[in-house]
């Protein structure tokens, strides 16, 4: 049965059309977003009320420093994500690009808060409707109902990528390598993965649960990340995003992104 608000495969795709066309000439669409992005990101994506829980992460542009990258080691490492030394086999969870990638409908001519060059972190944005989870075949992805997690199986993955096709924000790596070989200190906490699969950013599921905060937001040293219940009206995050301006990436799309950038 279909979810309410939720964004069908075809209406996905005119949309990612629309995308497009605002990747040339959005940037009219995109201030207008910008202006009213509070009360946007209140109806649209911070609230679920399907359920209790639906963990999100804000990231404040302002704090996040150039050169650091103290957040993506520690989530590498703790998730064994290996170092292939190249590109073409480059896995990962989270990492920098610069603004002009991530937010490309934005007219950075016009408005001045950050450069068009400042790397900004990105990783998986857990969506409210993530199109990856409606493409693959096998349910090797999957949206957990209790806390809006987006998941990956390792053993369910055949690889045919069709989620890294689906997904809008490029979070997805595949293996085309062996990624144990490149695995110098393999943490026994977290399983390795095999040659063929897909992998991404989880969210640290695996100690969430517990009450421990992710890995990137522990070790984070500026304090720019911020991870909690966006259905909490007491929660951090929605007191921060209630406060703050923000916005997400590509909310024309209608995934609902679970990732917040202050500005």
């Amino acid at each position: 049965m279909k979810l309410d608000n939720e964004v069908s495969r075809k209406e996905f795709l005119k949309l990612t059309g629309l995308a497009t066309v605002l990747g040339v000439g959005g940037s009219t669409f995109f201030g207008l977003y910008a202006q009213e992005n509070q009360g946007l990101e209140k109806n649209n994506a911070m609230h679920d009320q399907k359920t209790k829980v639906r963990y999100g992460l804000v990231v404040d542009t302002h704090k996040c420093k150039e050169g650091c990258t103290d957040c993506i080691t520690a989530c590498h490492s703790k998730h064994n994500v290996p170092d292939h030394k190249n590109k073409k086999d480059e896995i990962k969870w989270i990492w920098k690009e610069p603004a002009k990638h991530l937010f490309a409908s934005r007219d950075y001519s016009v408005q001045n808060d950050f450069s068009s060059a400042k790397p900004f972190l990105t990783l998986c944005n857990h969506c409210k409707n993530p199109p990856c989870v409606r493409v693959c075949p096998t349910q090797a992805t999957w949206k957990r109902k209790d806390d809006g997690i987006v998941m990956m199986d390792y053993h369910r993955c055949i690889g045919c990528r069709f989620c890294m096709a689906a997904c809008p924000y490029g979070s997805r790596s595949f293996n085309w390598v062996d990624p144990r070989k490149d695995l110098k200190k393999p943490d026994p906490d977290f399983p390795t993965r095999t040659i063929g699969v897909v992998e991404k950013c989880n969210f640290c599921e695996e100690i969430v649960g517990e009450g421990k905060l992710p890995h990137c937001v522990k070790n984070c040293k500026e304090g720019a990340l911020t991870f909690g219940n966006l259905n909490d009206p007491d929660s951090e995050v929605r007191q921060i995003l209630v406060d703050r301006p923000s916005m997400t990436r590509k909310p024309e799309l209608g995934t609902g992104p679970s990732v917040f950038y202050l500005v």
